[in-house]
């Protein structure tokens, strides 16, 4: 009787390759086994000593792995970098499939970020440290906490269409928009549970003018969303979070709007450097990108002109103005408006400032941007 060769011992044998071995082992007993052909990357190891920084997506894609394509043909949700299949099943029909349509130089990075940042509604806020408060007050946390659970539905809702709509090949920035939704999931709770944590209640849902998720959520490609959601949207609502140490009245309220000034600061440098990509790769949708923040920057100058945009228009408007200015007498009310102003021309002056930064600043220097903008920074 003959002895069987197993694949153990033909490694030592120096008569035929290990994979050759493998192969005349597998068709004798009906196995397919080409899948185990060592690859030119085969071998290759990646230090994961990093100083505690742990291994990083960016550590390990190399080679084949890293190499993203212009345009993708793959809609089969196969791995980048990994072997085709013939009769690999199609399972997504990605509208997503040009590089410059969602890509940026360092998604992997904001997504590892945005992992080892995440932190818990229920156990990371003091809201041990919440006590009564005047009404008025209480009422104006609610009304804000109420805005902004609306807010954050829509910065999660909008995010996930596209998620479904990218090929695989462009993994980073799909994981990155995952994350957000799991961030934006954190805001709305912690919001929620604020409004009802202290005896108020949700209090008046916001117009969707307001909002301007109409506008967000019927965006015809990535881009477009992106510009209306990070560069835009997020952008004002992290003013508002920076602003948050200002109209807090305990450790709670401090600490939440802390924690989401620093998710939110992640969504806002996403689109930065998306639209960056963009506008350096393919220059011949730039005007393209103008005509967005046109539109962007209607809504942005909404009540310019001496109109001021802290006690008008929607109640959320007028929660600021009480909070900052601690009450809802006609002094506090003018102080608070005071305040929401400087707050509003902190909008105006980052907005400008991101779009400078995603290469798209001559748009302040030629006249195109919207002259409405210059009557806040000179307020």
């Amino acid at each position: 009787m003959a002895t069987e060769v197993r694949p153990e011992t033909s490694l030592a044998d120096g008569r035929a390759s290990a994979y050759e071995q493998l192969l005349a082992y597998g068709r004798e007993r009906g196995y397919k086994l080409d899948w185990l052909a060592p690859r030119e990357t085969f071998g290759t190891r990646v230090d994961a000593a990093r100083d505690g920084g742990g291994l990083l997506l960016q550590d390990v894609d190399s080679g084949p792995f890293a190499q993203v394509p212009e345009w993708s043909y793959n809609l089969t949700g196969r791995p980048r970098g990994s072997l085709t299949r013939a009769n690999a099943p199609k399972v997504g029909n990605y509208s997503v499939r040009t590089k410059s349509d969602i890509w940026l130089k360092n998604a992997a990075q904001l997504y590892e970020e945005a992992v080892q940042r995440q932190w818990s509604s229920a156990i990371d806020i003091p809201w041990e440290t919440l006590e009564e408060l005047p009404d008025e007050i209480e009422r104006a946390e609610c009304q804000l906490a109420t805005f902004l659970t609306e807010v954050e539905f829509v910065a999660g809702d909008v995010p996930g269409k596209w998620i479904s709509e990218t090929t695989p090949d462009y993994y980073e920035p799909r994981m990155f928009l995952i994350s957000q939704i799991m961030d934006e999931a954190r805001h709305l709770d912690v919001f929620r549970k604020r409004a009802l944590a202290n005896g108020g209640g949700l209090l008046m849902q916001t117009s969707n003018a307001a909002l301007a998720g109409g506008a967000i959520d019927s965006a015809r490609d990535f881009t477009e969303m992106s510009a209306r959601l990070h560069i835009s949207g997020e952008g004002l609502v992290l003013s508002i979070f920076r602003m948050g140490e200002r109209m807090s009245y305990n450790d709670a309220e401090k600490a939440i709007y802390r924690l989401a000034a620093s998710d939110e600061s992640r969504h806002v440098a996403f689109g930065v450097m998306h639209l960056q990509y963009l506008a350096q790769t393919d220059p011949a949708r730039r005007e393209e990108i103008h005509s967005y923040l046109d539109e962007i920057e209607l809504g942005l100058v909404g009540g310019a002109g001496g109109q001021n945009p802290a006690t008008r228009g929607t109640p959320s408007n007028a929660a600021l103005a009480i909070l900052l200015g601690g009450g809802s007498d006609a002094g506090s009310i003018e102080e608070g408006s005071r305040i929401a102003l400087a707050v509003r021309q902190r909008q105006v002056k980052e907005y400008i400032q991101r779009v400078k930064v995603a290469g798209i600043g001559d748009r302040f220097e030629n006249g195109r941007a919207n002259a409405a903008l210059a009557q806040y920074l000179s307020a």
